[in-house]
């Protein structure tokens, strides 16, 4: 059990930039964490992913915490609202994908269109294709993609992003 006046101090000088406060707050509260986010999403490495970015938003924004409240609240907080977004880019995928499917099975026969999706593609540059490839077209995960390129995660989903946003403007809204 974490005795309140500790936790205070370290909440205390973490926002003055303390690591090894903010250490001691990770290692506290990282169990509790991760059991419930693991119980919302059913998977231990997906938990441990939201955990993980929970904990760098927290880290993030500790400036902003008011130390008026509790810390364990806020920090489960951070970890739900990373689950929900989750879910909601989860289903966004899920409907992209169908419609990328069915677009696929009418865009196969049209050379044209391969030839403009080959040439958006080949005007990317090296990270940028690689994490187009492995989560638009392969249906790599972030974390996975992340790993198979040891690239940090916040970095790829970036990369994504700017790969996507030029891919639409290569081929127009409906193909990225």
């Amino acid at each position: 059990m974490i005795q309140p006046l500790a936790e205070t101090a370290w909440v205390q000088r973490a926002r003055a930039g303390s690591d090894s406060d903010f250490a001691r707050l990770v290692a506290a509260h990282q169990a509790p964490l991760r059991a419930f986010l693991r119980r919302l999403c059913g998977s231990a490495a997906e938990a441990d992913d939201l955990a993980q970015e929970t904990f760098l938003l927290a880290w993030r924004h500790i400036a902003r915490f008011d130390e008026s409240r509790a810390f364990r609240p806020w920090l489960f907080g951070i970890g739900w609202r990373k689950f929900r977004e989750g879910r909601r880019s989860w289903f966004r995928l899920i409907r992209r994908e169908s419609a990328v499917a069915a677009r696929e099975e009418a865009d196969a026969s049209d050379p044209d269109l391969q030839m403009d999706l080959a040439a958006a593609i080949g005007a990317l540059g090296a990270n940028e294709k690689a994490v187009a490839l492995l989560c638009l077209a392969h249906g790599f995960s972030h974390a996975e993609a992340a790993e198979a390129l040891d690239m940090p995660l916040g970095t790829l989903k970036s990369t994504v992003a700017r790969a996507r946003e030029r891919l639409t403007a290569a081929l127009g809204e409906g193909y990225a």
